[in-house]
């Protein structure tokens, strides 16, 4: 059996480690590099291990039909294939990124969602995969980020038990790490389904599991790691009123930094499963316990 535990650069990830908290500015910067800057800083300051992005190509991700369908959008009203590609970086944008990820000791990755994306990300040396629910299908996708030899991490929103299997297999579990997730933006709590971190624990012991939310709200978060998540993902944003899809199921800065650190506060407080007199009790126990 392989030892639940990856390498994400320089974080291992896994059963026995800290909780790796990621930060998923998306799309949510909507095409401007000083937002999501923005996000990078505050999710350093909140105390995250890493940010990610979404990668698209365009014309490979939106199907033909929809390219000349006009829609409203904060630069007026345009067809959704440009507007697709206004919420897209470019390799400059990214190397800035890179950058300043760098400067601030934190790690970025991306959600590929097509071949060309990996090209365009195997540019830059991200420590992982994450293969959208939405991917979690594609054989084609998950081939090409196999043969980078990254770790790649697969979510399993809008997916059967059966589909988790059969991704599973393909990818192998060697290299891999899978977030429990439900695929509704934002989700309610009684289709958040934590239990299944559990399950799915069980069923792949040498996978570390995690958990990629899109409820609003911090509590749900927080008891997936009281579950087992060894990972979580939660979008993050400056403002929830901001123009775009994920916005509403995002967290705000001043949130993230709550998320962060109590999940801090529930890993010590979790402690090992092993009863034992600390050494704060024993002035309580010398007091009240009457005999002995």
């Amino acid at each position: 059996m392989t030892q639940a535990i990856r390498e994400l650069g320089t974080r291992k990830v896994g059963d026995g480690q800290p909780v790796y908290i990621i930060a998923e500015i998306g799309i949510n910067h909507n095409g401007d590099l000083n937002l999501a800057k923005q996000m990078i800083d505050g999710a350093v300051k909140a105390g995250c291990d890493a940010v990610k992005f979404q990668k698209r190509t365009p014309e490979l991700c939106v199907p033909r039909a929809q390219w000349d369908v006009e829609r409203d959008t904060p630069w007026g009203r345009m067809k959704y294939i440009d507007y697709r590609h206004k919420v897209e970086f470019s390799f400059d944008c990214y190397k800035r990124i890179d950058d300043h990820c760098k400067a601030n000791g934190i790690q970025w990755f991306a959600s590929p969602w097509d071949e060309e994306a990996v090209a365009f990300l195997e540019k830059f040396d991200v420590p992982v995969y994450k293969a959208a629910s939405a991917s979690l299908t594609d054989r084609t996708l998950f081939e090409h980020m196999k043969k980078t030899g990254r770790p790649m991490m697969i979510s399993t929103g809008m997916s059967t038990m059966e589909e988790i299997e059969s991704a599973v297999a393909f990818a192998g579990t060697e290299n891999l790490l899978i977030a429990h997730s439900t695929s509704a933006y934002p989700c309610p709590v009684e289709a958040l389904n934590l239990r299944m971190i559990q399950t799915l624990k069980a069923k792949y012991p040498d996978v570390p599991i995690g958990y990629s939310g899109h409820e609003t709200g911090l509590a749900p978060t927080w008891a997936a790691v009281s579950v087992g998540a060894t990972f979580v993902e939660r979008h993050v944003t400056l403002d929830r009123a901001m123009w775009g899809s994920d916005q509403a199921a995002s967290v705000e800065m001043g949130g993230l930094e709550r998320l962060v650190s109590n999940i801090r506060d529930i890993e010590r407080a979790l402690g090992d499963g092993v009863k034992k007199v600390y050494d704060i009790e024993l002035p309580v126990k010398k007091k009240l316990r009457r005999a002995s």
